[in-house]
């Protein structure tokens, strides 16, 4: 029997409807019967008892706004007769929640191993532009490139971005920490950086942000120093798929995969599927001494005492406080409203204040403890599950994942995007709906936890989707040739 309807915590004075429900409908929930007295929609949310105005209304056992005005028992809680309970910044305390995993038994994929250790789940050779004023270059260069894409050369893409020059402070060291990032990725088994030769963020400035590099598949050209700089380039990319195309797939113990964890486009089921489920991948890829890193700090607002408490140390628990506050005083410092959120396709899909998307948002980090905090573009260094400072900007915020070391990113949605990042973007939907209707989209259902599969069903069929894409398989917006990024814009242009 298809579950029509479900109270996440103990503690709600809400449930939640996983189809649309006709007014007149009685609901069973925990023993009591209410009666629906208004139409409610996929996602949305009604009362389980009369709340009086200003009380707290509870979902997923905590506080997901106020009531607006006395709200009957069976009614429709949505932005009408709700609002936020958040405030500007907050002072925080240290409550040690940690919980630690069990090992699990170790498992495998077939991925690439790289001359200084790290490890790559593609072969591809990237174009990286340092500048925007080279985008239409590095286009032309890609497309005509095309024909080296055989064997293990897995892919030639460019990304393309508006920045490297006229840019000040942090702006443009934002620039120059991503691209040199993306310069060293393992999934990039060549890299042919092109730069212009006049702007701020030149080959000379960036390669002083390079580590240790690998010469053979590192290389740079400044097109103001050739006559033809797309043939020299091409000449490059020849010289550099004979060196790519040695490489090959080997064993390599699941512990060393780095997945990154976004969503967008929510709806009112992303916290209730979706997004439980790649915390349950999370905690299983942890207990195999893997890795996972959580962003979009905005939507971590209302839920962000959860992952302080779960800090394994109270250090980490300062630096979450940072993280969190940084962010607040960002808006602040532009004139923007710190809770302005959720979007409208979130409300749209069920969800009504930023409260209710953080604590589903946050669902995705499952129980593992926190071992580590990054600042924006900072590469993870510590195994287990990592917080990540970026916007919550889908594409910027899966480009920051893929900065910070993550060889896939795992997007959920309810609504439904096509949009991809440097690395594999698995797209997994909240609903079965946005699956059959978006099967150019979507590459992982997760609408089946409501329709009778377990949790940890889902979160193992997840895990070994994950082993074979990281083997190869190419997820649906790879399949499109879809390669994009974004940088995240601060500060002042010249």
């Amino acid at each position: 029997m298809v579950q029509k309807y479900i109270k996440i915590h103990s503690d709600d004075l809400v449930a939640v409807a996983l189809c649309p429900l006709e007014k007149g409908t009685v609901c069973n929930v925990d023993g009591q019967e209410v009666t629906l007295i208004e139409d409610i929609a996929q996602g949305h949310k009604f009362a389980l008892k009369d709340i009086k105005k200003d009380q707290p209304i509870i979902k997923y056992g905590y506080p997901i706004g106020i009531a607006k005005e006395d709200i009957k028992q069976g009614s429709w809680i949505h932005t009408h007769n709700m609002k936020t309970g958040l405030n500007d910044l907050l002072t925080y305390s240290y409550h040690r929640n940690v919980q630690e995993l069990e090992p699990s038994e170790k498992r495998t994929f077939m991925g690439y191993r790289r001359k200084n250790g790290k490890v790559g789940v593609r072969n591809e050779i990237w174009i990286i532009p340092t500048v925007g004023c080279m985008n239409n270059v590095a286009t032309s260069i890609e497309r005509q490139a095309q024909k080296y894409v055989k064997g293990n050369v897995e892919a030639i893409c460019t990304f393309t971005h508006p920045y490297g020059c006229s840019q000040m402070g942090d702006d443009q060291e934002n620039t120059r920490q991503i691209l040199a990032d993306l310069i060293q990725h393992p999934n990039a088994g060549g890299v042919l950086v092109l730069g212009l030769g006049c702007e701020n963020s030149n080959i000379d400035v960036l390669k002083n942000y390079l580590n240790d590099y690998d010469t053979d598949r590192v290389k740079f050209l400044v097109a103001q120093e050739h006559e033809d700089e797309i043939k020299d380039s091409l000449d490059i990319i020849a010289n550099l798929a004979d060196v790519v195309s040695q490489d090959k797939r080997e064993e390599i113990d699941a512990s060393e995969l780095i997945i990154g964890m976004k969503c967008g486009g929510s709806d009112g089921l992303s916290g209730i599927s979706a997004n439980p489920t790649v915390g349950g991948f999370s905690d299983l890829l942890i207990s195999k001494g893997g890795t996972t890193i959580l962003t979009e700090v905005p939507e971590m607002f209302g839920a962000e005492t959860i992952l302080m408490d779960r800090c394994e140390n109270e250090e980490l628990f300062n630096e979450t406080v940072d993280l969190i506050n940084n962010f607040k005083e960002y808006f602040k410092s532009h004139n923007q409203t710190i809770y302005e959120n959720p979007s409208p396709g979130n409300k749209k899909g069920g969800i009504s204040t930023l409260e209710d998307k953080s604590l589903g948002c946050t669902q995705k980090s499952g129980k593992a403890k926190v071992v580590g905090v990054l600042q924006y573009g900072q590469c993870v260094k510590n195994k287990g599950l990592n917080l990540l400072s970026a916007p919550g900007n889908d594409l910027v915020a899966a480009t920051a994942l893929a900065a910070s070391g993550a060889h896939i990113v795992l997007f959920t949605t309810g609504r439904g995007t096509p949009f991809a990042s440097p690395v594999p973007t698995v797209k997994i939907s909240s609903n079965s709906r946005l699956y059959s209707n978006k099967k150019n989209w979507i590459d992982f259902n997760c609408g089946e936890l409501v329709e009778g599969v377990s949790l940890d069903t889902l979160s193992n069929d997840l895990f070994e989707y994950v082993l074979s894409v990281a083997s190869g398989k190419k997820v649906k917006s790879e399949e499109a040739g879809f390669h994009d990024m974004a940088i995240f814009k601060q500060g002042v242009t010249l």
